[in-house]
């Protein structure tokens, strides 16, 4: 073999193999699960594989420092764009929207801030296993926040699995097949409302 055919080859393999190990650390991506409390104290996230798809992560908000607005009602979501959105409650509802994994293991995607309405490019990776970064981007823009796990429950914190009762509420793209998502369940109708209804 040719000096210059050895050296082609060796260079094409070393290629394929950081191609080979890049493509198994992005399948390696270990999700970065549990709950977090933000580094201003005002929230805590579950992070957890979305259901609509297990390779991505989705974040909910379970417990708010403030949860009621000036009236002394529960805050929801009337900053949101979508405007079948604006009567949710802000307590429960999807703020990591599906990242991906990218080629170094941490996940990317988009972050919805209730607060604005507004939705933000982020990158959220878990070094070790107590704190979880958050890298969130506004044009040229960024900031980092370090979210500490928790594993205790605070007053007023939703527990229940994600769609069901007493849990956050998924946006439709994420959620498992047949959930019901974004909305809170309706009250059920006592026998005496029921007979009410009825003789109408």
């Amino acid at each position: 073999m040719t000096p210059i055919l050895v050296r082609f080859t060796s260079a094409a393999l070393l290629a394929a193999v950081a191609f080979a190990s890049s493509q198994g650390r992005a399948a390696q991506a270990i999700i970065p699960t549990g709950t977090w409390l933000t580094e201003d104290g005002r929230a805590r996230v579950r992070t957890e594989p979305c259901g609509s798809d297990a390779t991505r992560l989705c974040g909910f908000i379970v417990w708010g420092s403030k949860p009621l607005d000036e009236n002394g009602k529960p805050k929801v979501d009337r900053y949101n764009p979508n405007p079948a959105k604006q009567g949710r409650p802000q307590l429960g509802h999807q703020m990591l929207l599906g990242l991906k994994s990218n080629s170094d293991g941490r996940f990317e995607g988009k972050i919805y801030n209730a607060e604005d309405g507004k939705s933000y490019d982020v990158m959220v990776w878990s070094d070790q296993p107590s704190l979880l970064t958050v890298k969130g981007c506004m044009l040229v823009f960024c900031a980092s926040q370090a979210w500490k796990r928790v594993a205790d429950v605070a007053p007023g914190q939703l527990q229940g699995a994600t769609d069901a009762p007493g849990g956050p509420r998924s946006d439709p793209e994420w959620a498992a097949k047949g959930a019901v998502t974004g909305s809170v369940p309706a009250k059920k109708a006592s026998p005496a409302e029921s007979s009410s209804m009825r003789a109408k």
